[in-house]
């Protein structure tokens, strides 16, 4: 997979229940260069954010247990970290750009992990090399 060229990576938090998605992806956005820090439902991703403040990017599913979904979670993200960037995924549930947070990214499982980094590299105005395109996905 093709590498992200920067000297500062990005961190990508990302909230996932599902232990097998949340490690695949950690891997995969890993391999492209990314840092990584994981979560299984909102209020541990909340922890990270209070503790970890070099985070840049949220990638959270939208249907997950606990005190609240990742739309809720999106928007109490934007509220409280404005400047976090938010891609929003779901396999199961279509939902409406206006749902999401201001300049958030909606993206449909399954999703191709080159394209993906191109979202995350497009919200994040960093500098990329050529990668294949985002399989459908919306930006608010």
């Amino acid at each position: 997979m093709a590498q992200f060229s920067r000297s500062d990576p990005t961190t990508v938090l990302i909230v996932e229940h599902e232990a097998i998605v949340r490690r695949e992806l950690g891997d995969q956005l890993t391999d492209l260069g990314f840092t990584v820090l994981v979560a299984g439902n909102a209020d541990e991703g909340i922890a990270l954010l209070e503790t970890h403040p070099e985070i840049e990017l949220l990638l959270t599913d939208i249907k997950m247990p606990g005190s609240m979904d990742g739309i809720r979670l999106a928007h109490h993200v934007r509220d409280r970290w404005p400047p976090v960037k938010i891609i929003v995924v779901s396999g199961m549930i279509e939902t409406q750009l206006a749902d999401l947070p201001h300049g958030s990214a909606f993206l449909p499982k399954p999703y191709d992990p080159c394209g993906l980094a191109e979202v995350i590299g497009h919200l994040t105005d960093r500098k990329r090399p050529p990668l294949a395109s985002a399989r459908s996905g919306s930006q608010a």
